[in-house]
């Protein structure tokens, strides 16, 4: 595949970023991969491991000349990297991010970027419990979804550019409006991560009056809770913060469905806990028939 974009700026060198890193190189789809990052240890893997083309010790130097700049940063600094990136940034550029939610990106970055550069929301639907620019690889992305959320008014040729990268990158893309992703979101991610670090949580308060045996006697079902509980503290803390009023809405409703569940095994009605069991059972198959994962232990993502 030929190069989509000229220059490609990443601020931020996680997990999302070195993987895209990858698999622009693995699809010829940038002239030159550009990186910084806040911290300088970061920036000094980045350079080690050769992740990045050159790395650069600001944000504003990163994005001199990106005709693609991918904000890879917290949620709750996205506002003030794109104050310090907006003087920087080329006539024409494409701006775009991979945050979890999409009102508060919207809300933070769209005011301070400069009429002369198009910007579109994004999320690459992928993860692993790693990060850091060492847990990049090339295929997280494939045969997953991005969603982008495009601004009303905006670039209808920078939007399809944009897509065709993402393709490149081996995602499958689907369009949406901010709120409903963020919806969409908490019932996907963001609640089954909170509920993750809550039992987590739960056992680690048990462990100690039982030796460690929740530890030592982990079953499948714990050890999957625990892998989800172990992503980016920092990122989830941002993710909840700014999607509170949709997380809120399904952590009620799953409160709900909870405390039937209580009152069924309570009062001993097998039918509703089978007939409860059996629907979601469809529901865990349905994913596995979309592509989306698979039912090997390690839910289909490389090993790291």
């Amino acid at each position: 595949m030929s190069a989509i974009y000229t220059r490609v700026a990443f601020v931020g060198l996680g997990l999302i970023a070195s993987s895209m890193a990858h698999a622009i190189r693995r699809a010829g789809l940038a002239g030159h991969i550009a990186g910084t990052a806040r911290s300088a240890q970061t920036r000094q893997v980045a350079r080690e491991i050769g992740l990045v083309d050159s790395i650069h010790e600001t944000a504003a130097e990163a994005v001199v000349g990106a005709d693609l700049v991918v904000l890879c940063v917290p949620v709750g600094a996205m506002a003030e990297i794109a104050q310090e990136i907006a003087p920087f940034l080329e006539a024409g550029a494409t701006v775009t991010d991979v945050g979890s939610v999409k009102q508060a990106v919207i809300a933070a970055v769209a005011p301070h970027l400069p009429d002369h550069v198009h910007f579109i929301p994004g999320h690459p639907l992928a993860g692993t419990e790693h990060s850091g620019p060492r847990a990049g690889f090339a295929e997280l992305f494939d045969n997953r979804w991005c969603i982008l959320t495009p601004l009303d008014g905006g670039d209808s040729a920078a939007l399809d550019r944009l897509v065709v990268f993402w393709q490149g990158i081996g995602a499958h893309v689907d369009m949406m409006d901010a709120p409903h992703h963020d919806l969409v979101l908490a019932v996907t991610s963001h609640t089954p991560h909170l509920i993750a670090y809550t039992m987590v949580g739960v056992a680690d308060d048990l462990r100690r009056v039982t030796d460690s045996e929740v530890i030592k006697y982990s079953a499948a079902g714990f050890r999957d809770f625990t892998r989800i509980a172990a992503s980016d503290p920092t990122m989830w803390r941002d993710v909840f913060l700014t999607n509170k009023e949709a997380t809120l809405e399904v952590l009620g409703r799953f409160t709900e469905e909870l405390f039937a569940l209580q009152r069924a095994i309570r009062t001993g009605d097998g039918a509703q806990l089978h007939a409860y069991f059996t629907r979601t059972r469809a529901i865990r198959r349905g994913i596995i028939e979309a592509g989306q994962d698979t039912a090997a232990p390690d839910f289909g993502r490389a090993k790291r």
